[in-house]
């Protein structure tokens, strides 16, 4: 783990398992309103990082990538909600504005994959994590916060990470 600036985290993941559980640690300190931006190939770990993130978040649903609806939406037992946008298929933004995120982020907290499609749909404060493949368990992760309330999240993963 190396902290590039207050912004920003870099962390080298060694398997699937890690990733997970990085996403665990993020996922458990969620709140309706967040946004989290992934960005990163094919095979890069966003799916892996989304199932440990919606697990730590509490989901009493199983993860899967989104590719074909567009959006998955997880339950927890109190009744929030967790919204999970794959924009790869979005031919445009006009496109991608009718899916409403504004109502997604009313309702609970939303992870985007593929965030480059959206344009200026992203609200300017956000969680922005590139993944990157390096072999084929090892994955690079560089958080980037936008925003004070990410900011915050950073300082708690780094906290969690040097303590746990």
């Amino acid at each position: 783990m190396s902290i590039l600036d207050a912004h920003m985290l870099e962390f080298f993941s060694r398997s699937p398992e890690q990733t997970r559980r990085i996403g665990m640690r993020l996922g458990s300190l969620l709140a309706a309103g967040d946004v989290i931006c992934l960005q990163g190939d094919l095979g890069a770990g966003k799916t892996t990082f989304t199932q440990g993130l919606a697990q730590g978040w509490g989901s009493l649903d199983s993860v899967s990538s989104p590719t074909f609806v567009l959006v998955n939406q997880y339950r927890r037992a109190d009744g929030a909600q967790l919204f999970h946008l794959d924009a790869y298929r979005l031919d445009s933004v006009p496109e991608a504005e009718e899916l409403d995120l504004d109502s997604m982020l009313a309702e609970g907290a939303l992870i985007i994959e593929w965030p480059e499609r959206l344009g200026d749909l992203i609200p300017n404060e956000h969680l922005q994590i590139r993944l990157e493949h390096l072999s084929e368990e090892h994955r690079q992760m560089n958080f980037h916060a936008h925003g004070k309330r990410y900011d915050d999240l950073l300082d708690s993963i780094r906290q969690s990470m040097v303590g746990g």
